[in-house]
C-alpha cells in the first residue's frame, strides 16, 4: 500500500477512509512528525498537512519517495510549495470542501457579536431583564465588509445579504461576479463605509496585519469584527487597544497569533467571542476534505490532472 504521513488530527471515522487506501503513519504532533519521517523516509510518498501545521523545504528533502504534498482545507501558507515543486512533487489543497462550513460559522459569529448574545445569556443568569439592558441592532440594512471575496467570502456575502445586509467587499481589483457587492480599493476604505468587517482573506506576508488601528479606527464604535481566515490578518495588541478604549464594539474570532494558545489581550473582554479554529469543522466538512484528498491521489496515480491543484 501507498504510504501516508497524516500530520493533522481526525476523526476516526474520517481516518478509517485513509487506512482503507493507504499505510497511514499517523504524527499529529511535533514529536511524533519528527520520528515518523526519521523513521519511514524512504517508505512516504503522500503527506497530508494543513495550512497552519504546513511542510518545510527540509523535510520535503528527505523524502526521496515523496509525490503529493497535500493541505486539507483551502490555506497553504506554511507549506513550502517551491520546494516541492522544485523536487517534481505535486501540490493540492481542500479549496471548496469546507466552504458551507466556515461560511455558516463566520455567520454565527456575526449574529451572536453584534446581538450581543453572550453578554445578553449572562445577564440573564444574574438576574436581569431586558428593561435593564441595552438594545443591540438587528441586521436589515447593517453594512457589512467583506475583506477577500474568494470561494468563502462570496459564501458569506449571499448568507449576509439572506440577512438584509448591504455587501461592500475589497480584493486587489473588483471582481465581475460581485453582483451589486461595492469594490474598494483599500481596506481602510471599506471599513469607513462599513458597520461590520468579516476577514476571509488568505494568509500569509501580504495580509499579514491587513486589519491593524488604523482600520479599526475607521470601523468606529458601533462595528464588528470577525476573522474567519489566519490569526496573523489582525493586529492582536492593536485590537486589544481598540476594545479597551470602546473604538469598535465587538470582536469575534476563530483564528488567533500565536495558536494553539488563546489571545491573552483579549480573554477579559465581555465583547470578545472566541472560538478554537473550528470554523471550518464540522463532520460534513471533514469528510469531503478528506474524500478530496483521495481524489487528488486517484487523478495523479492515473496520469491526470489534480481536482484542486496549487
Amino acid at each position: 500500500m501507498t504510504t501516508l504521513l497524516l500530520l493533522v488530527a481526525i476523526a476516526e471515522e474520517h481516518k478509517a477512509l485513509l487506512h482503507d487506501r493507504f499505510h497511514v503513519i499517523d504524527a499529529p504532533d511535533a514529536a511524533r512528525r519528527a520520528a515518523a519521517i526519521a523513521a519511514h523516509a524512504d517508505e512516504i510518498e503522500l503527506v497530508l498537512t494543513n495550512g497552519s501545521v504546513g511542510f518545510s523545504a527540509a523535510e520535503i528533502t528527505v523524502l526521496p519517495k515523496l509525490k503529493l504534498l497535500a493541505a486539507q482545507g483551502a490555506g497553504y501558507e506554511n507549506l513550502d510549495v517551491a520546494a516541492a515543486k522544485a523536487r517534481g512533487v505535486l501540490v493540492c489543497n481542500g479549496a471548496g470542501t469546507n466552504d458551507d462550513c466556515v461560511a455558516d460559522h463566520a455567520m454565527a459569529l456575526l449574529l451572536a457579536s453584534v446581538r450581543a448574545l453572550p453578554r445578553l445569556g449572562s445577564a440573564l443568569r444574574a438576574g436581569i431583564w431586558r428593561d435593564a439592558l441595552p438594545l443591540f441592532p438587528n441586521f436589515t440594512g447593517r453594512r457589512l465588509g467583506v475583506i477577500g471575496l474568494g470561494g468563502i467570502g462570496r459564501k458569506i456575502a449571499a448568507r449576509a445579504a439572506a440577512f438584509g445586509m448591504v455587501i461592500g467587499y475589497h480584493n486587489r481589483r473588483p471582481r465581475e461576479d460581485a453582483g451589486s457587492a461595492a469594490w474598494f480599493d483599500s481596506v481602510t476604505a471599506l471599513a469607513t463605509w462599513a458597520d461590520d468587517l468579516v476577514v476571509a482573506t488568505p494568509g500569509g506576508d501580504g495580509t499579514r496585519h491587513i486589519v491593524d488601528a488604523d482600520v479599526l479606527a475607521a470601523l468606529g464604535p458601533g462595528g464588528h469584527v470577525v476573522n474567519i481566515a489566519r490569526g496573523s490578518c489582525i493586529d492582536t495588541a492593536a485590537l486589544a487597544a481598540a476594545l479597551a478604549a470602546g473604538v469598535i464594539g465587538g470582536a469575534a474570532l476563530d483564528v488567533y497569533e500565536g495558536e494553539p494558545q488563546p489571545p491573552a489581550a483579549l480573554l477579559a473582554f465581555d465583547n470578545v467571542l472566541l472560538t478554537p479554529h473550528i470554523a471550518g469543522w464540522s463532520p460534513q466538512s471533514i469528510r469531503a476534505t478528506v474524500e478530496n484528498f483521495i481524489a487528488n491521489v486517484d487523478a495523479m496515480q492515473r496520469g491526470m490532472a489534480l481536482p484542486t491543484p496549487v
